[in-house]
């Protein structure tokens, strides 16, 4: 599974270069990459111990309503204060949480060319004056952290369209990675609240789109197009992460156990078990079938 993950992450890295030097569709690029971040944020999630953070029942009915009052309150802000200040305060909050979510990213691929030693010792660093506040780190991460460092830095000064998906990419795989929806029942629940949750807020109420519009930061990945009037075609992270958790548990059972088909059958035909079709009764198919003899 490295081998194949290593050339995932290659094929995302060059997806992500080739719009610099020749036109990609961008409806190919949206679904492609999607599909590449997916795929090696599951493989990161296969781990010997469970990820770090696993939601509950509860938190997954609460995280629509939770949800909801953030974008209200980016709504507000936005309508209330200065647009300027906002994604100015914004853009140094993802500073901090780019170089911490391209970092982790880029860990595994360094640790390899690095000192055993840089690998496991860690450096407990205390805060001035908050003794009791430390953080724990190796000179892997350090080293990690300064290309990490410098896209935030050059995301923050261009707000180029490519350090915006470096970092957003970095923010879905590292998302997968982490979290877990425990179950099954988790994941339904969540999907469901937040099936509705994207109806209500995108399709009956104005908020969504005006904070999309406003919101300048690298919460959604921006594909290249040729037209004038539309430079970029968007994608929230939201989508390829929600999806995303819910397609890693899977491959977890499905490496812990073993039983690939045991849930790709009812997933296959749980839907179509529901549609009335026969094909041998369908008269649309005897019409064709004189055409296709002939």
């Amino acid at each position: 599974m490295k081998n194949i993950e290593r050339l995932a992450n290659v094929a995302l890295l060059g997806l992500s270069l080739a719009p610099l030097v020749v036109n990609v569709d961008p409806n190919v690029n949206v679904i492609v990459t999607a599909c590449l971040t997916v795929f090696v944020g599951c493989c990161r999630s296969v781990k010997p111990t469970p990820p770090s953070e696993t939601m509950s029942n509860e938190h997954a009915m609460r995280f629509p309503l939770v949800g909801s009052a953030m974008l209200l309150s980016l709504f507000f802000l936005f309508k209330f204060l200065s647009k300027d200040l906002v994604n100015a305060v914004l853009t140094c909050y993802f500073f901090v949480l780019g170089i911490a979510a391209l970092s982790a990213t880029l860990l595994p691929a360094i640790k390899r060319f690095l000192p055993k030693k840089w690998n496991d010792d860690l450096i407990i660093w205390h805060f001035p004056y908050f003794r009791s506040l430390e953080i724990e780190f190796t000179r892997s991460q350090i080293v990690a952290a300064i290309p990490g460092t410098i896209f935030c830095v050059w995301y923050a000064k261009q707000k180029h369209w490519l350090a915006n998906n470096v970092l957003g990419l970095a923010f879905c795989i590292q998302g997968i990675e982490m979290l877990s929806l425990g179950s099954f029942k988790t994941g339904a629940i969540l999907l469901a609240g937040l099936f509705v949750y994207d109806i209500f807020w995108v399709f009956f109420t104005p908020v969504m789109v005006s904070v999309a519009k406003s919101f300048d930061a690298p919460i959604k990945l921006l594909f290249p197009t040729a037209d004038a009037k539309r430079p970029f075609s968007m994608l929230g992270l939201g989508d390829i992460v929600i999806p995303g958790i819910f397609v890693a548990l899977a491959l977890r059972f499905d490496v812990s156990r073993k039983p690939a088909l045991l849930y790709i059958v009812p997933a296959v035909i749980g839907f179509l078990a529901l549609l009335e079709f026969d094909e041998g009764k369908d008269k649309g198919a005897e019409k064709l079938m004189p055409k296709a003899r002939r």
